[in-house]
């Protein structure tokens, strides 16, 4: 039953990022999220295929670290 959906809390822990930083990215970056209510739920399949992308990648705009947040995320 590995089917499930997940919450902003469990898909920030399972990329080992904070939660300000899933917001952020669905915002920003359009990462797979789908609003049930006034929550956010992602398949964690979408997820891995969006990171695989590179979708979650830097932008390289503002030089390589311009979208990168100073929120101890970095290096994940």
């Amino acid at each position: 039953m590995e089917d499930r959906w997940l919450s902003v809390a469990k898909i920030a822990a399972y990329l080992g990022i904070k939660q300000d930083t899933v917001y952020k990215w669905i915002a920003n970056k359009r990462m797979p999220a789908h609003k049930v209510g006034r929550l956010w739920k992602f398949r964690k399949e979408e997820v891995d295929e969006w990171v695989k992308s590179g979708s979650a990648k830097p932008a390289c705009a503002g030089g390589p670290h311009a979208d990168r947040e100073s929120d101890g995320d970095e290096g994940r």
